[in-house]
């Protein structure tokens, strides 16, 4: 404190001064000349200062490093310490990670290695601590957590609270466990975090007096607004899968917009590194006609404040020195990042990269438990039906349509049809080998032969396969047993690419740019075998096994009609 107060005086120089730089103001969003001074990693003054290390910022920004305010790790497919590595130099320097993905497979172990792999890396990662698992009881997972099972981790430093309450009937209809895992976060000063997907009024305002003060399933306008009006923070997301910051960017006013967060959510790796992360949410915002100091002040200082991170989040005195230096504000054009006064990426690469440290857990690297699916498992029944409950995609959107339509039936049997893209799709439950295979028919992907595969399927993380016959669905599901877990596509009854996610059947041990190569061979060779997309397949698909966004979603449990919260059949 001595140090800094003598510095911040001007009684001695600092160890580093940024001069004559652009300071983007995240308080009064203003945009003003001056000086940046840094002691020992932290911001010390602004105004007129020397110091030991002088660099000029003429024609420079210097602004806040970025946050992810809600966002999964596992879903970029690398390990922490590669993920940490992709985005530091798009300016991100802090996440609020939620590792339900992974203790989905592996319950308490899962989060052990997650809060162990981010111990060193050089980003900071936040916990939050998975509240669902499963998601529902509508679906089988590798791991059940109650409220006993979490009380432990709060004691670690970097766990802030409970993650995304998706499980909104649990809440609604006051169910012990779920409430006990509430009550637990707020008696100890922690935040909870909502998922509520397709909610109406009465139940959000049930939501918020829980004790639920985000949301990050707002899907238009009217919805942000409401929440807004509650008092909710609204992170708003653009990830691979889901994409809604151009229309919820629409309700941002100078009026509300400190109340607004943005998050990638789930972003898998290739995208992160072509498009970019929080930076890219930024350019899109500014785009969309949010005033350039606002887009970077949700990107930063209303994330930390969320969150009660204090010391971050803006360029002023007592906050750490975790800022970027931009070229061009509104193209977000990052040179130089640093975190806690030191440089840490320099023109998009990493001054200094981090390490796989963390020992894997067996439950990890041994997740694909499941017995030989045969074509006789696989079939749709439809006696003398030829109606069906379909599952429609919406791209870019995690919601589902509903819908009832006339289907093939032959021998008893739903047949595929390429030409009316009513697609078979399968949910196997792979983590106990208890059999179960939940059957459904999807439309929109537009595959034309062959099929898909990946044992990321949120959030239970089952095996999820769609396809055109059936000898190229199995063919794509043994190959997930085969690699221990991954992304498979299959044509003609061959392997014609796939990816090893080996940790959990969600993560590869691999490089960012390994992983990139093989997703490239995977969107090339599916790209091969659909119509027209301007979506990601692999995924859209991940979500088809949702079952808590609306309206229709497939479990291994069977067909889910999300809005009254039951299974129906197949065929209708």
């Amino acid at each position: 404190m001595k140090s800094f107060i003598e510095v911040a005086s001007g009684r001695k120089p600092a160890q580093l001064v940024f001069k004559n730089i652009d300071i983007v103001d995240v308080f009064t969003q203003e945009i003003y000349r001056g000086d940046v001074a840094v002691q020992d990693g932290y911001i010390v003054g602004v105004g007129s200062y020397c110091g030991k290390t002088e660099i000029d910022g003429t024609g420079k920004y210097i602004a806040p490093s970025f946050i992810d305010a809600h966002m999964h790790i596992e879903s970029s497919l690398v390990s922490p310490a590669v993920y940490s590595d992709a985005v530091l130099p798009l300016g991100v320097t802090t996440i609020i990670a939620d590792p339900h993905e992974i203790a989905n497979v592996a319950g308490k172990d899962g989060i052990k290695y997650m809060l162990e792999s981010t111990e060193k890396i050089e980003l900071d990662a936040y916990i939050m601590l998975p509240s669902c698992v499963p998601a529902t009881n509508f679906e089988s997972s590798g791991a059940i957590l109650n409220s006993k099972d979490l009380e432990e981790f709060y004691l670690h430093p970097r766990v802030l609270g409970l993650a995304e309450v998706m499980n909104y009937p649990a809440v609604l209809n006051c169910e012990g466990d779920m409430l006990d895992k509430i009550n637990f976060a707020k008696k100890n000063g922690k935040h909870i975090d909502g998922h509520g997907a397709g909610l109406g009024i009465p139940e959000i305002n049930a939501y918020i007096a829980a004790g639920v003060s985000t949301d990050h399933e707002c899907q238009n306008p009217q919805e942000l607004k409401e929440r807004l009006r509650r008092g909710m923070y609204v992170l708003m997301r653009e990830g691979t899968a889901a994409k809604n910051i151009s229309e919820l960017a629409k309700a941002v006013t100078p009026s509300n917009s400190r109340r607004v967060c943005v998050c990638t959510d789930d972003k898998h790796i290739d995208q992160l590194l072509e498009e970019g992360s929080i930076d890219s949410i930024v350019r899109l915002l500014i785009e969309s006609g949010v005033p350039v100091t606002t887009a970077y002040q949700m990107a930063s200082l209303n994330s930390a404040e969320c969150y009660g991170l204090s010391e971050i989040g803006a360029i002023a005195p007592g906050y750490r020195a975790d800022f970027i230096i931009i070229s061009d504000l509104e193209k977000v054009s990052i040179e130089k990042v640093f975190k806690g006064g030191e440089l840490v990426a320099d023109n998009g690469v990493c001054v200094k990269n981090s390490k796989d440290i963390c020992s894997i857990p067996e439950k990890l690297v041994s997740s694909m438990n499941f017995g030989e699916v045969l074509e006789d498992d696989i079939q749709i029944y439809a006696d003398d039906k030829s109606r069906a409950n379909i599952i429609e995609i919406k791209p870019n959107r995690l919601e589902t349509k509903h819908i009832v339509g006339k289907v093939e039936v032959r021998d008893g049997k739903f047949q595929i049809s390429v030409e009316m893209d009513q697609l078979k799709m399968l949910v196997i439950e792979r983590h106990k080998n208890t059999g179960s295979i939940g059957k459904g028919i999807v439309k929109g992907f537009g595959l034309k032969k062959g099929a898909i595969a990946t044992s990321v399927a949120h959030d239970s993380h089952n095996i999820i396969a769609l396809g055109t016959n059936d000898d190229d669905i199995i063919a794509a599901i043994e190959e997930l047993r085969r690699i221990g877990g991954g992304i498979a596509v299959s044509v003609g009854g061959k392997i014609e690419a796939s990816l090893e996610l080996e940790i959990g059947g969600l993560i590869s041990k691999k490089s960012s740019d390994k992983v990139v190569e093989e997703l490239e061979k995977l969107h090339k060779e599916v790209a091969c075998i659909m119509g027209c997309s301007d979506f990601n397949p692999f995924l859209t698909l991940s979500f088809m096994s949702l079952p808590v966004i609306p309206e229709i979603k497939l479990t291994d449990k069977g067909v889910f009609d999300v809005r009254n919260f039951c299974f129906i059949d197949v065929m209708s």
